[in-house]
Protein backbone atom coordinates (compact mmCIF):
# COMPACT_ATOMS: atom_id res chain seq x y z
CA UNK A 1 0.00 0.00 0.00
CA UNK A 2 1.41 3.29 -0.62
CA UNK A 3 1.91 5.70 2.21
CA UNK A 4 0.01 9.22 2.15
CA UNK A 5 2.24 11.88 2.63
CA UNK A 6 0.90 13.62 5.99
CA UNK A 7 -1.95 11.08 7.89
CA UNK A 8 -3.77 11.26 10.89
CA UNK A 9 -2.12 14.39 13.77
CA UNK A 10 0.47 15.01 11.35
CA UNK A 11 -2.20 16.11 8.18
CA UNK A 12 -4.09 17.50 11.40
CA UNK A 13 -0.88 19.43 12.58
CA UNK A 14 -0.62 20.47 8.52
CA UNK A 15 -4.42 21.81 8.61
CA UNK A 16 -4.00 24.39 10.99
CA UNK A 17 -1.07 25.36 10.61
CA UNK A 18 -1.58 26.51 7.09
CA UNK A 19 -1.82 30.28 7.35
CA UNK A 20 -5.70 31.93 7.06
CA UNK A 21 -4.78 35.54 4.99
CA UNK A 22 -6.81 35.79 2.73
CA UNK A 23 -4.43 35.80 -0.18
CA UNK A 24 -4.04 32.31 -0.15
CA UNK A 25 -6.14 29.81 -0.77
CA UNK A 26 -4.97 25.68 0.74
CA UNK A 27 -6.07 22.66 -1.05
CA UNK A 28 -4.75 19.11 0.02
CA UNK A 29 -5.85 16.18 -1.20
CA UNK A 30 -7.33 12.97 0.49
CA UNK A 31 -7.20 10.70 -2.16
CA UNK A 32 -10.08 9.91 -4.78
CA UNK A 33 -11.33 12.79 -5.31
CA UNK A 34 -11.39 14.38 -2.22
CA UNK A 35 -10.16 17.92 -1.36
CA UNK A 36 -10.15 19.85 1.52
CA UNK A 37 -9.91 23.89 1.17
CA UNK A 38 -9.53 26.30 3.40
CA UNK A 39 -9.38 30.31 2.79
CA UNK A 40 -9.68 32.85 5.23
CA UNK A 41 -9.85 30.15 8.43
CA UNK A 42 -12.60 28.21 6.47
CA UNK A 43 -12.99 24.76 5.48
CA UNK A 44 -14.91 23.14 2.46
CA UNK A 45 -14.67 19.47 1.73
CA UNK A 46 -15.21 17.85 -1.43
CA UNK A 47 -16.26 14.49 -2.22
CA UNK A 48 -14.76 12.88 0.73
CA UNK A 49 -14.22 9.36 0.59
CA UNK A 50 -12.49 8.29 3.96
CA UNK A 51 -13.46 4.41 4.64
CA UNK A 52 -13.16 1.63 3.61
CA UNK A 53 -16.76 0.53 2.88
CA UNK A 54 -16.34 0.00 -0.94
CA UNK A 55 -13.51 -2.61 0.05
CA UNK A 56 -15.38 -4.23 2.34
CA UNK A 57 -18.54 -4.20 0.24
CA UNK A 58 -17.33 -5.79 -2.74
CA UNK A 59 -15.09 -8.17 -1.46
CA UNK A 60 -15.52 -11.23 -3.62
CA UNK A 61 -17.15 -10.08 -6.12
CA UNK A 62 -16.11 -9.45 -9.75
CA UNK A 63 -14.82 -5.73 -9.11
CA UNK A 64 -13.12 -6.31 -5.82
CA UNK A 65 -12.11 -2.52 -4.93
CA UNK A 66 -8.34 -3.66 -3.51
CA UNK A 67 -7.45 0.10 -1.28
CA UNK A 68 -4.20 1.00 -3.27
CA UNK A 69 -2.91 4.04 -0.75
CA UNK A 70 -3.10 4.61 3.11
CA UNK A 71 -6.13 6.63 3.95
CA UNK A 72 -5.07 9.98 5.41
CA UNK A 73 -7.14 10.99 8.43
CA UNK A 74 -10.63 9.66 10.43
CA UNK A 75 -13.55 11.79 9.15
CA UNK A 76 -14.34 12.13 12.67
CA UNK A 77 -11.24 14.46 13.52
CA UNK A 78 -12.57 17.04 10.78
CA UNK A 79 -15.31 18.61 12.53
CA UNK A 80 -13.52 22.08 11.83
CA UNK A 81 -15.21 22.00 8.46
CA UNK A 82 -18.04 23.90 7.63
CA UNK A 83 -19.64 22.64 4.27
CA UNK A 84 -19.65 19.35 2.60
CA UNK A 85 -20.44 19.02 -1.22
CA UNK A 86 -20.77 16.06 -3.10
CA UNK A 87 -21.27 15.77 -6.61
CA UNK A 88 -22.94 12.92 -7.10
CA UNK A 89 -24.52 9.22 -5.48
CA UNK A 90 -21.60 6.90 -5.77
CA UNK A 91 -20.40 5.93 -2.57
CA UNK A 92 -16.76 7.21 -3.37
CA UNK A 93 -18.60 10.72 -3.66
CA UNK A 94 -21.32 10.77 -0.97
CA UNK A 95 -20.03 7.84 1.71
CA UNK A 96 -21.97 7.42 4.55
CA UNK A 97 -19.15 5.98 6.27
CA UNK A 98 -17.31 9.29 5.90
CA UNK A 99 -20.11 11.76 6.35
CA UNK A 100 -21.74 10.70 8.84
CA UNK A 101 -19.08 10.96 11.37
CA UNK A 102 -18.59 14.49 9.79
CA UNK A 103 -22.16 15.30 10.85
CA UNK A 104 -21.68 13.87 13.92
CA UNK A 105 -18.47 15.80 14.95
CA UNK A 106 -20.06 18.92 13.68
CA UNK A 107 -23.95 18.96 13.38
CA UNK A 108 -24.25 22.52 11.99
CA UNK A 109 -21.99 20.96 8.85
CA UNK A 110 -23.91 22.56 5.35
CA UNK A 111 -23.93 19.83 3.05
CA UNK A 112 -24.16 20.58 -0.30
CA UNK A 113 -25.83 17.67 -3.28
CA UNK A 114 -27.28 17.44 -6.16
CA UNK A 115 -30.85 17.96 -5.95
CA UNK A 116 -31.56 14.89 -7.92
CA UNK A 117 -30.38 12.58 -5.25
CA UNK A 118 -32.18 14.50 -2.19
CA UNK A 119 -34.42 11.52 -1.63
CA UNK A 120 -31.15 8.83 -1.77
CA UNK A 121 -28.77 11.64 0.18
CA UNK A 122 -31.49 11.80 3.43
CA UNK A 123 -31.84 7.99 3.97
CA UNK A 124 -28.09 6.83 3.23
CA UNK A 125 -26.99 9.87 5.76
CA UNK A 126 -30.34 9.22 7.85
CA UNK A 127 -30.50 12.99 7.72
CA UNK A 128 -34.17 14.96 6.68
CA UNK A 129 -34.90 15.39 3.42
CA UNK A 130 -34.98 18.82 3.53
CA UNK A 131 -31.23 19.29 5.21
CA UNK A 132 -29.34 19.43 2.33
CA UNK A 133 -28.74 22.72 0.04
CA UNK A 134 -29.47 20.88 -3.34
CA UNK A 135 -27.88 21.97 -6.79
CA UNK A 136 -28.44 22.17 -10.26
CA UNK A 137 -26.77 23.36 -13.48
CA UNK A 138 -26.22 27.08 -13.24
CA UNK A 139 -27.51 27.09 -9.52
CA UNK A 140 -25.74 29.35 -6.98
CA UNK A 141 -25.28 28.82 -3.28
CA UNK A 142 -22.96 30.84 -0.86
CA UNK A 143 -22.18 28.19 1.87
CA UNK A 144 -19.30 28.55 4.83
CA UNK A 145 -18.23 31.72 3.25
CA UNK A 146 -17.36 29.90 -0.44
CA UNK A 147 -19.37 30.82 -3.33
CA UNK A 148 -20.45 27.48 -5.30
CA UNK A 149 -22.27 27.05 -9.14
CA UNK A 150 -23.31 23.60 -10.08
CA UNK A 151 -22.20 22.57 -13.56
CA UNK A 152 -23.20 19.25 -15.41
CA UNK A 153 -21.13 15.98 -15.30
CA UNK A 154 -21.36 13.30 -17.72
CA UNK A 155 -21.17 10.27 -15.97
CA UNK A 156 -20.82 8.53 -19.04
CA UNK A 157 -23.26 10.97 -19.98
CA UNK A 158 -25.06 13.39 -18.57
CA UNK A 159 -28.65 12.16 -16.96
CA UNK A 160 -31.39 14.17 -15.57
CA UNK A 161 -34.24 13.26 -13.29
CA UNK A 162 -37.87 13.82 -14.30
CA UNK A 163 -37.82 17.27 -13.07
CA UNK A 164 -34.69 18.46 -15.32
CA UNK A 165 -32.40 18.52 -12.24
CA UNK A 166 -28.40 16.68 -13.30
CA UNK A 167 -27.36 13.41 -11.40
CA UNK A 168 -24.11 14.23 -11.83
CA UNK A 169 -22.63 17.84 -10.80
CA UNK A 170 -19.39 19.59 -10.79
CA UNK A 171 -18.94 22.72 -8.71
CA UNK A 172 -17.00 26.11 -9.62
CA UNK A 173 -16.12 27.40 -6.26
CA UNK A 174 -15.11 31.06 -5.28
CA UNK A 175 -12.98 31.62 -2.56
CA UNK A 176 -11.98 35.44 -1.84
CA UNK A 177 -10.15 36.02 -5.24
CA UNK A 178 -9.86 32.62 -6.39
CA UNK A 179 -11.52 30.37 -8.71
CA UNK A 180 -11.10 26.68 -9.13
CA UNK A 181 -13.18 23.49 -10.77
CA UNK A 182 -14.13 20.46 -9.07
CA UNK A 183 -15.59 17.86 -11.79
CA UNK A 184 -16.73 15.22 -9.82
CA UNK A 185 -16.77 12.07 -11.78
CA UNK A 186 -16.99 13.07 -15.84
CA UNK A 187 -16.11 12.39 -19.47
CA UNK A 188 -16.24 15.21 -21.72
CA UNK A 189 -19.30 16.60 -23.64
CA UNK A 190 -20.09 19.32 -26.34
CA UNK A 191 -18.93 22.98 -25.11
CA UNK A 192 -17.53 21.82 -22.15
CA UNK A 193 -14.47 23.88 -22.75
CA UNK A 194 -16.13 26.89 -23.37
CA UNK A 195 -18.54 26.72 -20.08
CA UNK A 196 -15.66 26.07 -18.50
CA UNK A 197 -13.76 29.03 -19.96
CA UNK A 198 -15.74 31.81 -19.05
CA UNK A 199 -14.94 30.72 -15.24
CA UNK A 200 -11.60 32.43 -15.92
CA UNK A 201 -10.04 29.22 -13.60
CA UNK A 202 -7.37 29.50 -11.33
CA UNK A 203 -7.04 25.71 -10.56
CA UNK A 204 -9.40 22.43 -12.10
CA UNK A 205 -9.20 19.11 -10.33
CA UNK A 206 -10.09 16.54 -12.63
CA UNK A 207 -9.84 12.84 -13.18
CA UNK A 208 -7.61 10.78 -15.22
CA UNK A 209 -8.30 7.42 -14.69
CA UNK A 210 -10.38 6.91 -18.50
CA UNK A 211 -12.93 4.50 -18.86
CA UNK A 212 -12.95 0.65 -19.98
CA UNK A 213 -15.33 -1.95 -20.49
CA UNK A 214 -13.81 -4.88 -18.25
CA UNK A 215 -14.25 -2.56 -14.99
CA UNK A 216 -17.58 -2.73 -15.49
CA UNK A 217 -18.12 0.84 -13.87
CA UNK A 218 -19.13 4.34 -15.01
CA UNK A 219 -15.86 6.40 -16.69
CA UNK A 220 -13.99 9.16 -16.68
CA UNK A 221 -12.12 11.67 -18.27
CA UNK A 222 -8.57 9.69 -19.72
CA UNK A 223 -5.22 11.61 -19.07
CA UNK A 224 -5.19 13.00 -22.41
CA UNK A 225 -8.73 13.95 -22.52
CA UNK A 226 -7.82 16.08 -18.86
CA UNK A 227 -4.61 17.82 -20.28
CA UNK A 228 -6.66 19.17 -23.32
CA UNK A 229 -9.76 20.14 -21.08
CA UNK A 230 -7.45 22.02 -18.94
CA UNK A 231 -5.94 23.76 -21.67
CA UNK A 232 -9.03 24.25 -24.06
CA UNK A 233 -10.46 25.49 -20.89
CA UNK A 234 -7.55 28.32 -19.66
CA UNK A 235 -6.74 26.43 -16.38
CA UNK A 236 -3.90 28.26 -15.34
CA UNK A 237 -3.49 24.76 -13.26
CA UNK A 238 -4.47 21.42 -12.95
CA UNK A 239 -4.54 18.78 -10.35
CA UNK A 240 -5.59 15.32 -10.87
CA UNK A 241 -8.12 12.81 -9.44
CA UNK A 242 -9.40 9.99 -9.19
CA UNK A 243 -6.15 7.59 -9.27
CA UNK A 244 -4.39 5.21 -6.68
CA UNK A 245 -7.35 4.51 -4.62
CA UNK A 246 -8.29 1.11 -5.67
CA UNK A 247 -6.36 -1.34 -8.26
CA UNK A 248 -8.91 -1.81 -11.08
CA UNK A 249 -9.79 1.66 -11.37
CA UNK A 250 -7.01 3.75 -11.79
CA UNK A 251 -4.18 5.98 -14.06
CA UNK A 252 -0.25 6.22 -14.36
CA UNK A 253 0.01 9.98 -12.52
CA UNK A 254 3.62 9.85 -14.22
CA UNK A 255 1.97 9.19 -17.68
CA UNK A 256 0.04 12.38 -16.73
CA UNK A 257 2.59 14.74 -15.55
CA UNK A 258 4.87 13.70 -19.09
CA UNK A 259 1.31 14.63 -21.10
CA UNK A 260 0.88 17.87 -19.73
CA UNK A 261 4.57 18.34 -19.78
CA UNK A 262 4.37 17.82 -23.59
CA UNK A 263 1.69 19.89 -24.41
CA UNK A 264 3.14 23.09 -22.15
CA UNK A 265 0.17 22.39 -19.13
CA UNK A 266 1.05 23.82 -15.66
CA UNK A 267 0.05 20.95 -13.33
CA UNK A 268 0.95 19.32 -9.76
CA UNK A 269 0.31 16.06 -8.83
CA UNK A 270 -0.73 15.98 -5.82
CA UNK A 271 0.11 12.51 -2.59
CA UNK A 272 -2.88 11.62 -0.64
CA UNK A 273 -2.42 14.40 2.64
CA UNK A 274 -0.13 16.71 0.42
CA UNK A 275 -0.79 20.44 0.58
CA UNK A 276 -1.29 22.86 -2.03
CA UNK A 277 -0.97 26.50 -1.53
CA UNK A 278 -1.52 29.23 -4.02
CA UNK A 279 -0.55 32.16 -3.40
CA UNK A 280 0.62 33.61 0.10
Amino acid sequence: MKPAFLRDDAFLSDVHAAPADPGTLHVWWLGQSGFLLQHEGRFLLMDPYLSDSLTRKHAGSGTPHVRMSERVVDPARLGFVSVVTCSHVHTDHMDPETIRPLLTANPRIELVIPEAIREIAAERLGIERSRPLGMNDGVTRESGGFTIRALPSAHDTRETDGGGNHRYLGYIVQAGAWRLYHSGDTRHYDGMEARLAGFDLDLGLLPINGWSPERRVKGNLNIDESVALGLDSGMRLVVPHHFDMFEFNTADPAAFRAAAARRGLSVKVLRPGERLTLGG
